[in-house]
């Protein structure tokens, strides 16, 4: 609603012809009534289309472009939250989208990318198709390269070894499971064999099992044991007893809240903890005893 009271632009597409450039004048006229004039952009069909393709690939490509960087961070030792504020200070780049994290969910970024993807390969235009396709392909990277983190400083082996995942959501303050993150990584989790205990606040347990079977094609008939290896839970306490590590999947602020030490007393040891959001004290949770590893960050040197 305050989009539609307040919107930053409006964008109004049409035939190029009498009756569309009268269609076109007809509705920038009822949105005048309230929306600057100098805010009502009006196009072509194709321009409007585009226009709207072209700003979520944007907006995906940011995160994806800061994400790639978290993992030269991650071997470098530098922090991509120092790299994400010295350039989003540059009036240039600004600092919005610029937040690393396991990687971009929802159903506006993909959908939008293939769909321009798609335009530009019925063109011909295979060069242009491919650099916006490495968009979602690096988005996918993050997601696999996560999980793959948390199994490769597990000593290499998860299987029957239980993970709290904190979140499933895309994003916080909602309940959309739309291509989240957390189920490209659950995914990888449990074909390793790990047993998860997830939970969000605002997400179901059918929710999440629709968004498994939908996206990822994910259920009891093609991942047989399935029902039994995702356990739902009602506080984040309850996911994380008995865990030997936790995930945070999304940055709901609750989980940057909870009282550590007794998180830590709950957890089998040693206790890691992966940061998807980079929400967590980081510092404060080494000092009680955690084992901390976070998207893009350098991992205190051991002497």
């Amino acid at each position: 609603i305050s989009d539609l009271q307040a919107p930053a632009r409006v964008l109004i597409g049409g035939e190029q012809t009498a009756e569309g450039l009268a269609a076109i004048a007809t509705l920038v006229s009822v949105y005048a009534h309230w929306v600057p004039r100098e805010q009502i952009i009006t196009t072509n069909l194709w321009s409007s289309e585009l226009s709207k393709l072209v700003a979520n690939a944007y907006l995906a490509q940011r995160v994806s472009s800061i994400n790639s960087i978290t993992a030269l961070c991650e071997a470098t030792d530098a922090d991509i939250d120092e790299i994400s504020r010295a350039i989003g200070s540059d009036p240039r780049i600004g600092n919005k989208f610029l937040k690393a994290s396991v990687g971009y969910g929802g159903s506006c970024f993909q959908k939008d990318i293939l769909n321009l993807v798609y335009i530009c390969d019925t063109f011909g235009l295979k060069e242009v198709s491919e650099y916006w396709h490495q968009v979602v392909l690096m988005n996918d990277h993050q997601k696999h390269r996560f999980a793959n983190n948390i199994v490769r400083t597990m000593f290499n082996t998860i299987t029957g070894k239980k993970l709290a995942i904190l979140g499933f959501a895309f994003k916080k303050d909602t309940g959309d499971t739309r291509e989240s993150a957390a189920a490209y990584v659950m995914k990888d989790l449990l074909d390793e064999r790990a047993m998860l205990s997830v939970y969000d606040p605002q997400v179901t347990r059918d929710q999440m099992m629709m968004e498994f079977d939908y996206t990822l094609g994910l259920n009891e008939a093609t991942l047989p044991g399935m029902d039994k290896m995702v356990t739902t839970c009602s506080s984040a306490m309850e996911a994380i007893k008995d865990s030997h590590a936790i995930a945070v999947m999304t940055e709901w602020d609750e989980f940057a809240n909870l009282d550590f030490h007794a998180v830590y007393a709950a957890m089998s040891k040693p206790a890691f903890v992966f940061d998807g959001r980079n929400i967590l004290p980081h510092d404060k949770l080494r000092e009680i005893g955690f084992e901390v590893y976070a998207i893009g960050k350098p991992v205190p040197k051991k002497f």
